[in-house]
């Protein structure tokens, strides 16, 4: 494994239990599982990396309908080797929503979070249910400039105000996972 994939992993520091048993959950498996941790050769959990794009407002977010879950969501995917979480988020962000002009909020991990991904085909093979042990990072982005939805991963791409990030909009776990990025997105722009 590559030390400084490991070594912002064990960085991150929990805002709660919740999350210091996450971070716990997510640094024992690749531990465990270096050689494959990154990889989607892990077909039981694997390392995958997200954006939480605000404006500079820090009153909305950036969201993609994805055609998988049918539902808005976070730009993010998987690390495919790339040690490097930060610029897969970046890669991954602006390759499904068309946005070029994102800009980290910080260089560190937002949020580990163990996710669960429910089983399912892609390009036309089965996927088993699996885990994803996700590290977000934080951007701002300029809410005027284009977007564009990615063919094959979503339909359309939107920016939401933050004060619809909740059960009934995105269900419980979602709304959990934005609001507390969005609060810690506005911290950082001095929104709070």
């Amino acid at each position: 494994m590559k030390p400084d994939f490991f070594a912002e992993l064990t960085a991150y520091v929990p805002a709660d239990a919740r999350e210091a048993e996450e971070k716990a959950v997510i640094l024992d498996y690749a531990l465990r599982f270096q050689d494959t941790v990154l990889t989607r050769e892990n077909r039981v959990a694997h390392i995958t990396s997200s954006a939480f794009v605000v404006n500079a407002a820090g009153d909305k977010t950036l969201m993609a309908h994805h055609i998988q879950r049918g539902v808005w969501a976070w730009p993010g995917g998987h690390a495919d080797g790339e040690a490097n979480l930060l610029a897969v988020a970046l890669r991954e962000a602006e390759e499904e929503t068309g946005a070029a002009d994102l800009r980290p909020l910080s260089p560190h991990i937002a949020s580990l979070d163990v996710l669960h991904v429910h089983a399912h085909v892609k390009h036309g093979r089965w996927v088993s249910t699996h885990l994803h042990l996700s590290a977000a990072y934080l951007f701002v982005a300029d809410e005027a400039a284009p977007l564009a939805a990615r063919p094959g991963e979503n339909t359309a791409v939107a920016w939401f105000p933050l004060a619809q990030i909740d059960e009934a909009h995105f269900g419980a776990e979602d709304a959990y996972l934005y609001g507390k990025l969005a609060a810690r997105a506005r911290a950082l722009l001095g929104k709070e």
